[in-house]
C-alpha cells in the first residue's frame, strides 16, 4: 500500500473546521498516536477522510464529557478491537461518572465555603480580611 494518495480527501484546516477542532490539537492528537496518521499527497500533504473526521469527534466528545486523555485512549482501544462489549465501556463510563459525582461534591463544598466566607469579609478598605483569615487558617 502506498503512502501517497491522490489528493481527494481533507485537509488538515478542513478536518478542523469540521469538527471545531482547533488545528494545534489536531496535531497533538496525531502526535499522541490517537489519531492515525493520514496518507499523503505526492506533494507530501496530509489527505484525511471520513474516518478521521469520526474519530476526532468521537475524541473530542468524550473531552467534553471530561473522559482524560487515557481514558478516551482506553475507549478507543475497545473500539479499536472490534471486541468490546457493552459491559466494558457500561463500567468504564459508571467509574467516570463515580469520579464526575465526586468532583461535583468538592466543587459543592468549595462553594460553601467561599460563600460563607465572603459573607464575613466587609469589602472595606482596611487590612482585616476574613478571606485572608481564612486562607490563613485563623
Amino acid at each position: 500500500m502506498s503512502d501517497h494518495v491522490s489528493g481527494r480527501g481533507l485537509q488538515r484546516a478542513e478536518l478542523a473546521r469540521r469538527t471545531g477542532c482547533n488545528l494545534e490539537t489536531i496535531r497533538y492528537y496525531e502526535k499522541i498516536g490517537m489519531i492515525p496518521d493520514p496518507p499523503r499527497t505526492p506533494a507530501g500533504y496530509r489527505v484525511y477522510d471520513t474516518s478521521h473526521v469520526s474519530r476526532l469527534k468521537f475524541i473530542l466528545r468524550a473531552r467534553e464529557l471530561g473522559f482524560s486523555i487515557d481514558e478516551t485512549r482506553g475507549l478507543l482501544d475497545l473500539v479499536d478491537g472490534g471486541d468490546q462489549t457493552c459491559a466494558e465501556v457500561k463500567e468504564r463510563t459508571e467509574r467516570h461518572l463515580a469520579d464526575v459525582r465526586a468532583k461535583i461534591a468538592d466543587l459543592k463544598r468549595i462553594e460553601k465555603v467561599l460563600s460563607a466566607t465572603a459573607k464575613r469579609c466587609s469589602g472595606e478598605d482596611v487590612p482585616e480580611c476574613a478571606v485572608l483569615e481564612t486562607l490563613d487558617g485563623s
